[in-house]
C-alpha cells in the first residue's frame, strides 16, 4: 500500500464528517469558550493513540499469536460492519455517547476519531510491512490533520453544509470503505490459502 493511500484509508476510517454531529451533540454541556480547548485535547489524545497502536502493534499481536491473516479478516469485518452503519444509519440516529460534563477521552478521542476501525487498519499496516514504521506514522498524521482541521471547524462546516450534505458526504466515504473492508477480508482468506 502506498503511503497516499494508507492515508486516504485512515482518513475516511477515522470519518471526520461523519463525526461533526457526534462532537457537536458532546460538546453541548461544555461552556463555549472551551468547545475547541476540549476539541484539541482530545484530538492529541487520539493522535496519541493511533501512534501507540503503530509503535505497539507488531509486538501485542505477536504475544497474543494473532497472525496477520486473521488480523486481516478481523479488521475487515470491523471495517465493513462501521463503513455499512455510514451507508445506512439507523433510524433513530447514531448511538452517540450521553455525556455529563466536559468530555475526557470517552467518546471525542475513543471511539470517534480512535476507534475500533482506525486502531484495527493501524494494527494492520504494521504487521503488513513493519519495516514502513515511518511511511505509517506519516499516514496518520496526515489523516489525522485533515480530520482535525474538520473537526475544529465542526461548527462552521455543520452550518454550511447542513444535515444533509453531512449525510451524504458520510455515506459516500461509507460505500468507500465497505469497498475497502471486502477487499481486506478477500487478502486475508488469500493469505490464509497459500
Amino acid at each position: 500500500m502506498t503511503l497516499a493511500a494508507a492515508a486516504i484509508l485512515l482518513f475516511f476510517v477515522m470519518d471526520p464528517i461523519g463525526n461533526i454531529p457526534l462532537f457537536l451533540a458532546a460538546l453541548k454541556p461544555v461552556e463555549p469558550a472551551r468547545r475547541m480547548v476540549v476539541v484539541a485535547r482530545e484530538l492529541l489524545i487520539a493522535y496519541a493513540l493511533l501512534a501507540g497502536f503503530l509503535f505497539a502493534g507488531g509486538p501485542l499481536l505477536g504475544s497474543l499469536g494473532i497472525s496477520e491473516p486473521a488480523l486481516t479478516i478481523a479488521g475487515g469485518i470491523v471495517l465493513f460492519l462501521i463503513s455499512v452503519r455510514m451507508v445506512f444509519p439507523e433510524v433513530h440516529g447514531p448511538l452517540a455517547e450521553t455525556v455529563a460534563g466536559e468530555p475526557f477521552v470517552v467518546p471525542l478521542a475513543v471511539p470517534y476519531v480512535a476507534g475500533p476501525s482506525a486502531l484495527a487498519t493501524v494494527l494492520l499496516l504494521t504487521s503488513r510491512e513493519p519495516g514502513r514504521l515511518r511511511d505509517w506514522l506519516i499516514a496518520i498524521s496526515a489523516a489525522w490533520a485533515a480530520s482535525a482541521v474538520i473537526l475544529l471547524g465542526s461548527a462552521r462546516l455543520a452550518r454550511l453544509l447542513g444535515d444533509k450534505g453531512i449525510t451524504a458526504i458520510e455515506r459516500l466515504m461509507g460505500m468507500v470503505l465497505v469497498a475497502s473492508a471486502v477487499q481486506m477480508v478477500l487478502d486475508g482468506v488469500a493469505k490464509l490459502s497459500h
